[in-house]
């Protein structure tokens, strides 16, 4: 039985190697690989030989050789009513449905596989449960990859207080997704409506249901409760013909449920993940440092349950379990802060809804479990505390005018003193300046620099890293990279020049050089150096992100990257090489741009790093040649890997190759096609002149995240002006900048350098003899535990 589309089929399967049949739904693409629905999961066929059919009163039957039942369709929606013409038809959105005659309204079927989910869920189909009819739709694993019957685990929503989305291992939730926000559910931040898709949630007396759809069906998805109790979404590639899996909903530790207990927090970018809230400690502090976070967090101290208890707000978390919660759609945040403060059961409360500012209200009445902090799209919550947890602000609200005052003249007070020491702080460290002479090392004569940067001795550095023994973050052609924290709390990142190191001296005087002397917000800030003994290390502020490179490529962390997101960090780098290459008082080459060196700050706001290989152009100069040919293979430029031609093409060559790295979440240097020996430019420009691009899209962007398709597509085509094989074809930072931020029409791209894996260099340079080329592969990769 097929679909008037063909997008579904209909008919007897076997699961893999099982000798048993079942009726079952399918893509008609897949072929019957990854079905979507069964009949007959608890009763299968036991050899080949059963029949389909719709009775008269409308009421689909599978029955045996023997002329025996062994499935039917529940009662139809109309009892009582005369069904004149019983009618089954499979529907191209895969829902087989039983009407009366050509009806076409939904809601007049006589019954429907819609309302009686497997363990897949279909564009346009809905989760969740409907009052009128008492039918309540969920999904349940199959028990094994060969047997369909019902697994350990299901899928629905929770009733109980404010409904949320739950994974069940039987009666115990696995993983809980959260409630409504009303932008997406609390726990799956990247859910968010986009051209690609539509998202619908309804909650009222009648129903309470989410469903997606994908509008005019213009790629197949299906998202499925596997065996394992992992919730996966797949997206069927035409290229290779098969599922791809493309959002998981059991990503890390910190997506399992009550991982950490009550009262606590999970934070997969932490070590440990768990942590108690300000004001908790662990119930079993022996288990706790054993990495048994089960028994959770209790407080230190009781609230008090008067005016003088308050709230601590914590940003960017997925909100606690719901079971035991009160919402109420008309209040204000103000008057459900009054009105958990007056009853005492209450330990929390936030926003129902975050659209438009926040409303709602929505307070928490038993233990705050399941707390996860998140990357990006987490929500603010309010957890009640005791007036001697809480800090100076959150106190300040709740004691009187007096002793407001008393406060505020305190604060003042202890602000001038703050600025004092800060003046006197600034004037000791204008003193001391950079005063380094080289006499031992033949490569450093000539270094004798006065700079306005301060200078950290090295027992403070190594205090803060604690001896270089942990923490380290990452290692390349400079040496090793450390996270630090000095003795104020101020969180560093310290770069430490390895004696091996492929860079030398030089590097470390010219990254010292050029940061000292140029201010931007999208440059990583160098807060001083530690010139001493044998060491020499440069001190960087923490990002708390790191880098680029350990999201855009990270099965995980990628789907976190919406299309806001993608386009501001584009938009960012893109800015910054403008002001070095045209606005800043040097002119500088970076020559090493690539996803490493870009880091992230805590509201993923690009920053430059890494410029211990850059060159600084003056006058009017705009190119040069050199013998040593330095950076990044994928992105260096023809002219630049092959001849040692460089300018500020060349960094408009690796910025078109970050851009086309950051749309596709592919790497430059991956094979995207084995039989053309394709690289991702090669794959980008194939996909570009076949007029495919939008294939070239990560399948994260298009899944989970607000997707701008014309902004998506104007970014590819920005990509592939700036890689193009001449230097003279390829747009400067000012015009890439423009197009990024307009909507004048582009010029054709050419075709880019290095077309495949293995091109030749273009003829287009007279090759001469370069000397002792040093290529940095990887000037900083950041290392983190999984």
């Amino acid at each position: 039985m097929i679909s008037a589309g063909g997008i579904f089929k209909l008919g007897f399967f076997g699961p893999g190697n099982s000798e048993n049949r079942y009726l079952g739904i399918w893509y008609s693409v897949s072929n019957n690989d990854g079905v979507v629905w069964v009949a007959n999961r608890e009763t299968p066929l036991k050899n080949h030989q059963g029949v389909f059919k719709v009775t008269n009163k409308g009421i689909l039957v599978v029955l045996d050789s023997t002329n025996t039942t062994i499935w039917s369709s529940k009662t139809s929606r109309t009892t009582g009513k005369k069904i004149n013409n019983a009618t089954a038809q499979l529907l191209d959105s895969g829902n087989l449905v039983v009407k009366d005659g050509n009806v076409r309204d939904p809601n007049t079927f006589l019954w429907q596989s819609f309302d009686y989910p497997s363990d897949t869920l279909l564009p346009s189909m809905k989760i969740g449960w409907d009052l009128n009819s008492g039918i309540d739709r969920h999904v349940t694993s199959w028990k094994s990859m060969e047997d369909p019957s019902q697994g350990q685990f299901s899928g629905y929503f929770d009733h109980r207080g404010l409904p949320q989305l739950v994974a069940m291992d039987g009666d115990r939730i696995k993983v809980r997704l959260g409630s409504w926000n009303g932008l997406h559910f609390t726990g799956m931040p990247w859910l968010i409506p986009n051209p690609f898709f539509t998202y619908k949630f309804v909650m009222n007396e009648k129903e309470t249901y989410f469903q997606y759809d994908v509008p005019n069906n213009t790629f197949f998805l299906r998202f499925v409760l596997n065996p394992s109790g992992v919730g996966e979404g797949f997206k069927w590639m035409d290229t290779t013909k098969s599922w791809e899996i493309g959002i998981t909903t059991q990503a890390d530790v910190c997506q399992n449920y009550a991982h950490c207990g009550v009262y606590s927090t999970c934070d997969i970018n932490k070590s440990p993940v768990c942590s108690c809230l300000d004001g908790f400690k662990p119930k079993f502090p022996n288990n706790w440092y054993s990495a048994d976070w089960s028994g959770g967090c209790v407080r230190e101290t009781p609230p008090a349950c008067n005016d003088k208890d308050g709230f601590q707000n914590y940003k960017n978390v997925k909100l606690p379990n719901t079971c035991f919660s009160w919402f109420d759609n008309k209040m204000s945040l103000k008057e459900c802060e009054e009105m958990c403060l007056k009853n005492c059961s209450c330990n929390a409360y936030a926003n129902l809804d975050v659209r438009n500012g926040g409303s709602g209200c929505l307070l928490w009445l038993a233990d705050l479990v399941d707390i996860v902090v998140l990357q990006v799209g987490g929500q603010d919550i309010y957890i009640r505390q005791p007036s001697s947890v809480l800090d100076h602000t959150e106190k300040s609200r709740h004691f009187g005018q007096k002793y407001q005052v008393i406060i505020i003249i305190c604060s003042a007070i202890l602000l001038m003193l703050m600025l004092v020491l800060g003046m006197f702080s600034y004037v000791r460290r204008k003193k001391l300046r950079i005063n380094i002479r080289c006499q031992n090392d033949s490569n450093n004569e000539g270094w004798n620099k006065d700079m306005e940067l301060p200078i950290f001795d090295l027992i403070t550095i190594s205090n803060a890293t604690n001896n270089f023994a942990i923490n380290k973050l990452g290692e390349g052609g400079f040496g090793s990279v450390y996270k630090g924290t000095l003795h104020g709390g101020q969180e560093i990142a310290v770069k430490r020049l390895s004696k091996n190191s492929r860079q030398g001296f030089n590097e470390f005087k010219n990254e010292v050089t050029l940061i000292a002397k140029l201010q931007h917000r999208n440059l990583v800030k160098l807060l001083g150096c530690c010139i001493q003994k044998n060491e020499k290390m440069l001190i960087y502020e923490y990002m708390h992100n790191k880098s680029l490179d350990s999201f855009i490529f990270d099965q995980t962390k990628s789907r976190l990257l919406d299309w806001c997101m993608r386009h501001n960090i584009i938009g960012g780098i893109a800015k910054e090489l403008l002001y070095l290459h045209e606005d800043s008082r040097l002119r500088i080459i970076h020559r090493d741009l690539k996803a490493s060196n870009i880091l992230l700050d805590n509201n993923m706001n690009p920053k430059i790093s890494n410029f211990g290989l850059a060159k600084i152009f003056g006058g009017d100069q705009t190119e040069a040649d050199t013998n040593r040919i330095v950076g990044s293979h994928g992105y260096m430029p023809p002219e630049y890997a092959g001849y040692g031609h460089f300018s500020v093409k060349t960094d408009v060559f690796s910025f078109g190759v970050l851009v086309l790295e950051i749309m596709s979440g592919k790497k430059s240097k991956e094979l995207c096609n084995s039989d053309q020996h394709l690289n991702l430019l090669g794959q980008a420009w194939t996909q570009w002149i076949e007029d495919k691009p939008t294939e070239l899209i990560d399948e994260f962007l298009i899944l989970g995240n607000s997707c701008i398709l014309s902004e998506v597509l104007r970014c590819i085509h920005v990509g592939l002006l700036c890689v193009q094989q001449k230097p003279e074809d390829r747009p400067n930072m000012s015009s890439v900048v423009l197009m990024l931020s307009s909507d004048n029409s582009l010029p054709n791209p050419r075709q880019p350098g290095f077309f495949t894996k293995t091109a030749p260099l273009g003829e287009d340079y007279s090759s001469r003899k370069l000397v002792m080329p040093s290529i940095n592969e990887i000037t900083f990769t950041m290392l983190e535990a999984r």
